[in-house]
């Protein structure tokens, strides 16, 4: 594809050709960014075409238009959430994409009367890939949180705000203030949630940022409270109200109330201190637990700040350097198609191994088939990786330049590729799966998922384990690992008397189970350990829950069509019936043992743990976190993460650590494992 001509040498007419559907073309992109939080091309190239426009428009200041995209900040707000409008607007950063560029800004704006040229003061910061926030306290209290909207207008994200669990609901000092920065989701948190989307057949995010945006803007605040959004604090819209006079002193001031701020700021006088900070972040970038994509530089007195002012859309005090692309191309030589534990069929392009982030990459996820349709990849495409986040290896683009004379377009298969069973869509999913709950594949992948602590909690029964049994023969179906002998597993690498007598009272052990672990263990679609619980109490027995059907699961309080039908459809199956069969010939637990929820309420209404706020820390060697929870939270206590000054008790174990410590500075009662221990022995 020819590169389009340089601005400077277009005619007025051949400016007005292009700058109409250039227009449409970027808002749609914004559109798909900002609103829909799923943008359909790569940030650099949004940023290329908006500078095209940027430059068009310059160079023929008769065509700019009011509803130009240049002339607008962000992205419009959704019917979905209530409105907010913002006294002071919140407005874009002007962008960059080169030293030189950053240094023509400055002089821009060191030949401005209001600088001091002779020794300008810059506040550099990393720019986080997220989107812009907005909290309002009065007196101290946490009143209101909202996006940037349009600039002007807003979406209201309080409820949702109050769930990140930095960002302070009550400031140490009774301020009434705006405070601005940015919501943003941590790498590993990225990571996670798009892993689970995928094996939930769900579209994923295409970077952290579009994923902190969908979380934040959840209607319903629970989602928002489980994906771990978290946040860093910029910006002081009132800052005489502080008593600070620079960004700098901003920033600490903002640390001292409680917020959380990036520690990376640094006050620079030269270009060369430009540079050396660029290029150390530029190196740092991919080992930060957060995604960046540039350098924020401020004007760092606040004076000059108001004095320089703004455009109708930047300030004209700051400025974003943009990182520029890291691409490779290589060449696609094939596409695999591998099954997940629930059935979904992911394609994989595998390629020529490159070095993308300091890392070699040669294989890339397709998600599905639909995102392999979309960017139309084929057999033999040259195409551009790129890591989404700075993580996850992805194809951005197909180069159809250079595609080959013969290639075709791929062609999806409608057949597992382990079992050979029809792939179908399910109803709202992207993913392809196969739904034959004994596919090999599955089974294999579920086998780490059943041993696993929330389900039947077989200690040492990890991944590689469970390679080497199925590699074996060993294990054909979970019900197997209930027939291991000693003398096979002595036969795995590694595995001594020890460890195959550990492995088998571990396994034992689990036999004793209640039915909802070995509920939640099969993999069922849609059930998770809160939903097996749900069931089992309900239904009080594995045969109980298999003779009902989809109407009667559905009906369960907090259960509900999906699951119901799920869980219908999988019990339907004959060889899921063999299997369940073949659990109880082997002595798995098939009934409920708990308390039914009268008796668990009644017990907690008679507990002294009743409403009581608990927190766990350091690790306890009597028993597992998750059994101190269980414990805890059956008896009535409210197990909370965070130490505060609701906390009633902290229980520490070895090695507690910053917890402990904040415990008792607020004077909270801490308890040891061995005080916890007896007061458990005496509830009994």
């Amino acid at each position: 594809m020819a590169e389009p001509k340089a601005v400077d040498q277009l005619t007025l007419a051949e400016a007005k050709k292009e700058i109409t559907p250039l227009r449409q073309q970027i808002a749609k992109w914004g559109r798909e960014y900002y609103e829909q939080d799923n943008p359909s091309v790569e940030d650099f190239v949004y940023d290329r075409a908006y500078q095209r426009l940027v430059q068009m428009e310059q160079r023929f200041p008769s065509l700019v238009t009011p509803d130009s995209p240049t002339q607008r900040v962000g992205g419009q707000t959704s019917g979905s959430l209530p409105k907010v409008n913002h006294e002071i607007p919140m407005l874009s950063m002007g962008d960059v994409f080169s030293v030189d560029e950053l240094m023509d800004f400055n002089k821009r704006q060191q030949d401005n009367d209001e600088m001091d040229a002779n020794d300008p003061e810059y506040n550099l910061e990393l720019k986080i890939d997220g989107l812009s926030l907005s909290v309002v306290y009065e007196n101290g209290k946490l009143v209101q949180a909202s996006t940037r909207g349009n600039g002007e207008i807003g979406e209201d994200v309080t409820r949702n705000v109050k769930l990140i669990k930095d960002v302070p609901q009550t400031l140490p000092e009774p301020l009434s203030l705006e405070f601005r920065g940015e919501c943003y989701m941590p790498k590993e948190a990225f990571a996670k949630l798009n892993a689970k989307r995928e094996e939930n057949g769900e579209t994923i995010f295409a970077n952290p940022r579009n994923a902190a945006a969908g979380s934040l803007r959840q209607l319903d605040p629970r989602i928002t409270g489980r994906r771990q959004l978290a946040t860093f604090m910029y910006y002081v819209p009132e800052w005489r109200k502080l008593g600070v006079t620079t960004q700098a002193e901003s920033l600490q001031r903002m640390r001292d109330l409680g917020f959380v701020v990036n520690p990376t700021n640094r006050v620079v006088h030269s270009k060369a201190d430009i540079q050396q900070y660029i290029q150390e972040y530029t190196a740092k970038r991919d080992q930060l637990p957060y995604g960046i994509d540039g350098i924020v530089e401020k004007v760092n007195d606040l004076a000059t700040q108001d004095a320089l002012g703004a455009t109708v859309k930047v300030p004209r005090w700051e400025i974003a350097y943009k990182f520029p692309p890291e691409e490779q191309a290589t060449v696609v030589h094939d596409i695999e198609w591998t099954v997940g534990r629930t059935g979904n069929v992911t394609p994989t392009a595998v390629m020529d191994p490159v070095q993308l982030a300091g890392t070699t990459v040669s294989r890339a996820s397709l998600h599905n088939p639909d995102y392999l349709q979309d960017k139309d990849i084929r057999i033999g495409d040259t195409v551009y990786l790129h890591k989404a986040g700075d993580i996850i290896p992805e194809i951005s683009r197909v180069d159809k330049d250079k595609r080959p004379a013969d290639s075709q377009p791929y062609v999806i298969p409608d057949k597992c590729p382990v079992c050979g069973s029809d792939l179908v869509h399910l109803d709202g999913e992207v993913a392809l799966r196969c739904i034959n709950p004994m596919c090999p594949a599955q089974i294999k992948e579920g086998l780490a998922h059943f041993a696993s602590r929330n389900a039947m909690n077989i200690d040492g029964l990890g991944p590689k384990i469970v390679n080497q049994l199925w590699s074996k023969h060993l294990i054909h179906d979970f019900a197997d690992l209930y027939q291991l002998t000693r003398d096979q597993l002595l036969t795995l690498d590694k595995f001594g008397d020890k460890s195959a007598t550990n492995l088998l009272t571990s396994i034992d052990n689990s036999r004793h189970n209640s039915v909802e672990r070995l509920l939640f263990g099969l993999g069922i679609r849609h059930v998770g350990a809160k939903a097996a619980q749900l069931l089992a109490e309900h239904f009080g027995s594995m045969d109980q829950l298999m003779a009902a059907s989809a109407e009667e699961i559905s009906a369960v309080n907090n259960i509900g069509p999906t699951i119901g039908d799920s869980v219908a459809t999988y019990f339907a199956n004959s060889e899921v019936e063999e299997l369940i069969n073949k659990f109880k010939q082997v002595g798995v637990n098939m009934d409920y043992l708990g308390q039914s929820p009268e008796e668990v309420t009644a017990a907690q209404a008679d507990s002294p743990w009743n409403g009581r706020r608990v927190v766990l820390t350091g690790t306890l060697s009597k028993m597992t976190r998750h059994q101190a929870t269980d414990w805890l939270t059956s008896h009535g206590a409210k197990v909370t993460g965070s130490v505060s000054k609701k906390t009633d008790l902290l229980i520490a174990g070895d090695k507690a650590g910053s917890k402990l410590t904040k415990a008792q500075n607020l004077g909270i009662t801490i308890w040891d494992e061995e005080k916890f221990s007896r007061e458990i022995e005496e509830e009994q």
